[in-house]
């Protein structure tokens, strides 16, 4: 095997690493913040967004990593694990503005029209991602978006019960201002995705910053390697 087509097969593993990487370390982090949470006995739920407060908006910005139990943290990380693994692989070019903006303006709707009281978990994260990567990939029609938004149907499709008040102690506020904020950078970013993925229907094959997509072929099946490797093996 020539050195070429060595570092052509090593391109995926590298850009899954890179995939994995950011979901790995936040949640990593989030645990970390329980953590310390749990051994020192620290009571850092003040730091959570207080609707209508001006010190209830540092909350904004703290409130999505402090959690109050395990099963909260736990449900809510591996949600968040799942969902920016496909951020990441399918909308690597605008993942960080959609981080950077859903996290803000969740935070800020949430402070709006939320009851006094702290409101803390990534949850309203993870309904902003849900919701992102549902209505984009519909608004995207691309078939591998489309599969995106089916999967996260199946997932979490029975999570739009908690939009609205049905548990008292938990934040839909925080839930229905993350979907709402999802479903507006679905329709904002629109545009510049479709122009990405209308390129990517008429070409053979994907532009060289999608290396791992080259592994699939045009209906989704994985393939051993990419074509133009196969053909330079052949010859």
């Amino acid at each position: 095997m020539s050195q070429q087509n060595i570092d052509d097969a090593s391109k995926p593993k590298q850009l899954l690493a890179y995939y994995l990487f950011y979901p790995v370390l936040f949640v990593m982090i989030i645990w970390a913040v329980f953590g310390l949470m749990y051994i020192f006995h620290y009571q850092w739920y003040d730091w959570g967004i207080y609707p209508r407060k001006a010190a209830g908006l540092i909350g904004i910005l703290t409130g999505p990593f402090i959690h109050d139990g395990l099963r909260h943290i736990f449900n809510n990380t591996t949600a968040l694990f799942i969902l920016m693994f496909f951020l990441f692989y399918y909308y690597k070019r605008v993942v960080w503005q959609i981080l950077f903006w859903g996290l803000i303006l969740t935070g800020v709707l949430t402070w709006l029209i939320g009851r006094p009281s702290f409101h803390i978990g990534a949850s309203g994260l993870v309904y902003m991602l849900v919701s992102f990567l549902f209505f984009s990939g519909i608004l995207i029609g691309y078939y591998r978006l489309i599969a995106v938004s089916l999967i996260i149907v199946f997932l979490y499709g029975s999570s739009i019960w908690f939009l609205f008040p049905i548990v008292q102690h938990i934040s839909w506020e925080g839930h229905l201002s993350g979907f709402v904020t999802g479903l507006f950078l679905a329709i904002l970013y629109r545009p510049q995705l479709k122009k990405i993925y209308d390129v990517k229907k008429t070409m053979n094959m994907t532009p060289d910053d999608d290396a791992f997509l080259k592994y699939f072929d045009d209906n989704g099946n994985f393939i051993e390697m990419p074509k133009e490797n196969s053909q330079k093996n052949e010859t």
